[in-house]
């Protein structure tokens, strides 16, 4: 088995290899930058981080990254979802600043606004992004631009529509291989080669649907992996939010998720009803057979979801391989940041849950790793609170860019670069803010602090719940401890402490302004 597995990892990784010239000698000798986000990449899913799907599923290319400079160990996003959450990166700005706060219901991504790519363009870089865009509006301050352009531009995974600056067309093949192979051309002959590049490579996956490359449909196939701690989390102390939860691998994974073949016959309305049965709705209770239930159900689920999902990551790390052996062998690598990044985190199996939107740690955790040869010093694990909102100013620093006033993040190169001062003086809490219910998967809007040590979320849109975590008695965040009097003094000074980063980040809305901006784009479900 362990073979197969070799051979097909060989298959998939050499694939369309572009030819290796090398590059122009460049003038301006500002660094290159290379970023690249995946969506819906978990932690417990990049090697580099361990966790108990790391020897089994690990993934070389994206560690390397890490390992050669800084893993993040504490990178936190503002809001756990796809769109707002590329937006915060965009503009160094929370999304109740950047106006873009959740995916669903028509809401558009304001593109005039100030974007960290439009800034390095106004000042001499020459700027790229391939893949998944997710904002709607037609993206800004790009020489070149090539993105999927389906609907609802999630994209799909094989057979996918790009717009090339604009233009549509339908391209044949699987959509991560083809988006590494269009940023490659554009390195190889479409960049203009005096100017310093940014390129964004924005992959769709791993998100769902989990549709794995033809070479990787086996891989794992003779695997089991481990089950979280907290698989079977009961919910006890939080049954008015997690509890209600139709995120859970028990009860809402669709028969597409997890690819049963429909029946015959069906037209293809019916098809799309019979795939997404078990996705959405409390009670679209199924199983693939009559003698598979309970527990032994909820587990054959689990390891179906979980090696789709791995079989995608498998491709990106691939992917990644690709892009910087390209860098090394055309001698860019020396002069180029590299930043890999997940959009949000992602839940694989904790407290029974797939998805992200919730402040808890498994959806609020991004990875993050970030090289810069001669820059960053290599082997670091920084477990500093960084947010999303701090990667623009951070790569303007790094350009030699003067950093907007009224960014809201703060560059990071003084703590990747081991400034004791910056270290110092860095933040010791970060706010977190979530609109978007009841579609998808009933979560609750919330906001929320959390420091090294504690965390404490406010749930309002139709409830009135709060919770305390103390994640070093309980880094699980299996208790709710809010109406521990023992802790009552450190919730007090938490609720002063998110007062004070509202005011920060302008989000001093009332509860009844927080429930409006649900409404103005709510879409419910129907059962």
């Amino acid at each position: 088995m362990k073979n197969k597995q070799l051979l097909s990892l060989l298959g998939c990784s050499l694939a369309a290899l572009p030819s290796m010239v090398v590059a122009q000698q460049k003038v301006d000798k500002r660094p290159n930058i290379l970023f690249i986000l995946s969506d819906d990449h978990a932690r417990t899913a990049v090697s580099a981080y361990g966790g108990i799907n790391a020897k089994l599923a690990p993934t070389p290319n994206i560690d390397a990254i890490g390992h050669n400079g800084a893993i993040m160990e504490n990178m936190l996003c503002t809001n756990s979802i796809s769109g707002p959450s590329r937006a915060c990166l965009l503009t160094g700005k929370y999304s109740t600043t950047h106006g873009f706060y959740q995916n669903e219901g028509g809401i558009v991504f304001d593109n005039t606004q100030q974007q960290y790519q439009k800034i390095l363009r106004e000042n001499g870089y020459t700027t790229a992004l391939f893949g998944k865009w997710h904002l709607f509006s037609d993206p800004a301050g790009f020489d070149y631009y090539k993105i999927h352009a389906n609907p609802s531009q999630q994209g799909t995974y094989w057979d996918p529509v790009y717009s090339t600056n604009g233009k549509k067309k339908k391209e044949k093949g699987y959509a991560t291989r083809l988006t590494t192979n269009y940023a490659l051309e554009w390195l190889e002959s479409q960049r203009d080669k005096d100017k310093p590049f940014c390129m964004m490579l924005h992959y769709k996956a791993p998100h769902r649907p989990w549709e794995p490359d033809s070479c990787y449909l086996d891989l794992f196939k003779d695997v089991e992996f481990p089950y979280p701690a907290t698989f079977d989390d009961d919910y006890r102390t939080r049954e008015k939010t997690i509890g209600e939860s139709m995120a859970t691998i028990e009860n809402h994974l669709s028969r597409g998720d997890l690819k049963q073949i429909p029946p015959t016959g069906l037209s293809q309305k019916e098809k799309n009803k019979w795939l997404w049965w078990g996705g959405s709705g409390k009670n679209q209770y199924w199983t693939p057979d009559a003698n598979l239930k309970g527990e032994d159900l909820k587990k054959w689920k689990f390891q179906t979801y979980l090696k789709n999902y791995l079989r995608v990551v498998r491709s990106v790390d691939d992917q990644v391989g690709r892009v910087v052996e390209y860098l090394k062998k055309n001698g860019l690598y020396e002069n180029t940041i590299i930043v890999y990044m997940g959009d949000q985190g992602f839940f694989l199996g904790e407290h029974g849950l797939y998805d992200k939107r919730w402040m808890y740690e498994e959806s609020l955790q991004m990875p993050c790793l970030i090289s810069y040869p001669g820059h960053i010093p290599e082997g670091q694990r920084l477990k500093n609170l960084t947010l999303n909102v701090d990667i623009a100013p951070t790569l303007l620093n790094y350009a030699g860019v003067k950093i907007p006033s009224d960014m809201q993040g703060v560059s990071m190169k003084g703590l990747l670069e081991g400034d004791k001062t910056v270290e110092k003086n860095w933040r010791k809490s970060a706010y977190y803010q979530y609109f978007e219910y009841p579609k998808w998967h009933n979560v609750q809007p919330h906001y929320g602090v959390r420091t090294d040590r504690y965390k404490l979320i406010h749930f309002y849109y139709n409830i009135d719940q709060w919770e305390f975590y103390d994640m070093q008695a309980d880094p699980n965040e299996l208790t709710n401890q809010y109406d521990n009097p023992a802790y009552a003094k450190i919730i007090r000074e938490l609720k002063k402490e998110i007062v004070k980063l509202q005011k920060e980040y302008n989000d001093t809305m009332s509860l009844e302004e927080r429930r409006k901006l649900t409404d103005k784009y709510m879409l419910k479900y129907e059962e």
